[in-house]
């Protein structure tokens, strides 16, 4: 029968479930709040010991429990299951059911996590557990009328220790992290952005009529849209390049962990900075790296127009010393340089025509074809058309004999 009774009685929290340890009436006598600790008395049985590696643990049934979870609100219920008390219920916080705050440990002799911490700031390490057993033998430890738990606290302070390691760990990386960046930093990286974007959109009357005829779309009226915006693009370039090179040559003070400037006016301050080649000055050298890229890169499709027919090849040749019959065509459409190799190449393209001079100040087109046949000038035309561009026959001259 008393087997069967033991099982019966609660060692589980009530709230959280968790199994929790026998406690001494006398500990509840000790801090409940005089209202709660009237209905209880001494049971004579003291865990505290003046030698040893602290306190034993209570083996005897005292009907009550304590539960040391951090998500619980209960500390103390009884093994009937009929009544609990609550940590406001208490004089003293429990510091094991607390995640911040001071968080007593030992409250026999005032060690607490935020004590803990304090020292490990100060020394470098804790001899918290050391001092506790040296005053456990004088002038003696109170473990079952201080402690909430009503048991010796050693365990509890080198989990404390560890947790106060593990803060102070935490806030040292915090400490360590990159700065925020700041409006400069995004400032640069958005006009660098721009210098490139409107470097494009520069350009785009000479490649986008090309792209479109690589796909077979006509791009001519696009192209002479985007030239008269040429200008302005070329413009915004150049102020969104000036106001980069500001922005990632600009002087910046870049703030040590102590919070001094790092200035190579404070050679004071100098040790306590960034050493050469860290953090900020890599982020600061591929910043500028990245910006004379994007510079040669904006450069390169600015002036895109002006060397773009090298690379489409020699179509346009000298018409006026060959044996040939002769056409000079007006051509619409044309916006750079580039569109004249392009004409070109569309115009060699027709049956008959050997050889073509475009001339793109001029807008025209001479034409030689072969000398036993008309000019086509509908398929010349026709492959203008195709090509994106408008033309007309100004002259004919058939070849001289």
């Amino acid at each position: 029968m008393a087997k069967q009774a033991e099982t019966t009685k609660q060692i589980q929290c009530p709230s959280c479930g968790n199994k929790a340890k026998r406690v001494s009436t006398t500990t509840l006598a000790a801090l409940l709040h005089d209202e709660y600790a009237a209905q209880f008395k001494t049971d004579g049985q003291s865990c505290c010991a003046s030698e040893g590696e602290g306190c034993t643990s209570i083996k005897a049934d005292t009907g009550w429990r304590f539960c040391e979870s951090k998500n619980c609100d209960v500390v103390y219920f009884s093994e009937e299951g009929d009544t609990s008390f609550t940590k406001s219920q208490l004089r003293v916080a429990v510091g094991v059911k607390e995640e911040a705050g001071p968080r007593p440990l030992c409250y026999c002799f005032g060690h607490s996590v935020a004590s803990i911490k304090e020292e490990l700031v100060a020394t470098g390490t804790s001899n918290a557990q050391d001092d506790i057993r040296a005053k456990m033998k004088d002038p003696g430890c109170r473990c079952e009328t201080e402690n909430p738990s009503g048991s010796c606290c050693l365990g509890v302070v080198a989990k404390g220790i560890k947790v106060a390691q593990k803060e102070l760990e935490m806030n040292v990386t915090d400490t360590k992290s990159p700065p925020e960046k700041s409006s400069g930093d995004t400032g640069g990286k958005i006009a660098t952005a721009g210098t490139l974007v409107s470097a494009i959109m520069a350009s785009a009357c000479c490649w986008l009529p090309l792209v479109l005829l690589a796909v077979g779309v006509s791009g001519a009226g696009i192209a002479a849209t985007l030239e008269e915006y040429r200008p302005y693009f070329m413009v915004i370039t150049f102020g969104f390049l000036g106001a980069a090179f500001y922005f990632n040559y600009q002087p910046k003070k870049a703030a040590s962990a102590s919070g001094h400037d790092c200035c190579a006016t404070e050679p004071a301050a100098r040790e306590d900075c960034c050493p050469p080649g860290t953090g900020r000055l890599n982020m600061m050298t591929m910043n500028k790296v990245m910006l004379w890229g994007v510079t040669v890169l904006a450069v390169a499709f600015l002036f895109f127009p002006s060397y773009v027919g090298v690379f489409l090849g020699g179509e346009s040749q000298n018409v006026t010393n060959n044996n040939l019959n002769q056409a000079v065509i007006r051509v619409e459409g044309m916006t750079c340089e580039g569109c004249s190799a392009i004409v070109a190449k569309a115009i060699k393209s027709t049956p008959g025509v050997l050889a073509v001079e475009v001339d793109y100040a001029k807008g025209e087109a001479v034409i030689g074809t072969e000398t036993c046949c008309p000019v086509p000038e509908a398929e010349i035309l026709a492959s203008l058309k195709d090509a994106g561009y408008d033309g007309a026959i100004v002259t004919k001259a058939a070849a001289r004999p």
